[in-house]
């Protein structure tokens, strides 16, 4: 297995403005002076104390300053947590989505990224079919996962008893992406695929968990990221 936390991180890009627009739009809020700086560096957190303070676990707090090239975040918004949007997909089920909700939307607390990172959910008529785009790579987690330099995505199988049709498996999808930025990655390749694979994996098992899905939904208790 490859080890994520070992690769250089993605360099900084020089979008500052148009970052801090993000931010105080999707994180911590400003304000005019030098106070609001202040306040939003007293906002900023730990990567494992994001979107509710359970999905991101220590390796994929690790995994996110890969991304992002850095370790601290904007809070995220009080509803933006893995137990809300289970409550959501329950609501949803047994039908399928037809898109994708979010889980969450993270960005960096210094103004000097142009990185966001959206998570979603989804859920699916059936487990996975047709041929991936050629930029994913499979890796062996629940029913498929794919990860890209940009992207991944985990797909897995959940029977549980808060779902009202017991009887039927829920095919949920959870991914993570950059977002907002339509450029090339920027970076160690295969560093960033483990990295995007590692925080889908850290949110689908926080989802599992949260949904109650017998055995997990199939999840692996650390994230698998040699190739199939």
């Amino acid at each position: 297995m490859r080890i994520v936390i070992s690769r250089r991180p993605v360099r900084v890009g020089l979008l500052a403005t148009a970052v801090a627009g993000l931010l105080c739009l999707g994180a911590t809020g400003c304000s005019g002076d030098g106070d609001g700086d202040e306040e939003a560096a007293d906002k900023a957190v730990a990567g494992t104390q994001l979107c509710g303070g359970d999905a991101v676990s220590a390796q994929a707090s690790k995994a996110l300053k890969v991304i992002t090239g850095s370790s601290r975040f904007g809070t995220t918004a009080e509803k933006s947590t893995v137990a809300r949007a289970a409550t959501d997909l329950v609501e949803a089920f047994p039908a399928a989505t037809g898109g994708r909700d979010d889980v969450c939307r993270i960005y960096t607390a210094d103004g000097t990224s142009d990185f966001a990172v959206r998570v979603t959910w989804g859920l699916y008529g059936g487990p996975p079919t047709g041929t991936p785009a050629p930029d994913f790579t499979v890796l062996k987690m629940g029913e498929r996962t794919l990860a890209a330099a940009n992207r991944a995505s985990v797909r897995f199988a959940c029977r549980s008893d808060r779902l009202t049709n017991s009887t039927n498996a829920a095919h949920v999808a959870i991914g993570v992406e950059r977002w907002g930025m339509p450029t090339e990655p920027e970076g160690d390749v295969e560093a960033l695929k483990d990295a995007y694979a590692t925080v889908a994996h850290s949110f689908s098992l926080a989802m599992a968990k949260e949904l109650r899905c017998e055995k997990n939904g199939g999840l692996p208790a650390k994230p698998v990221l040699d190739p199939v």
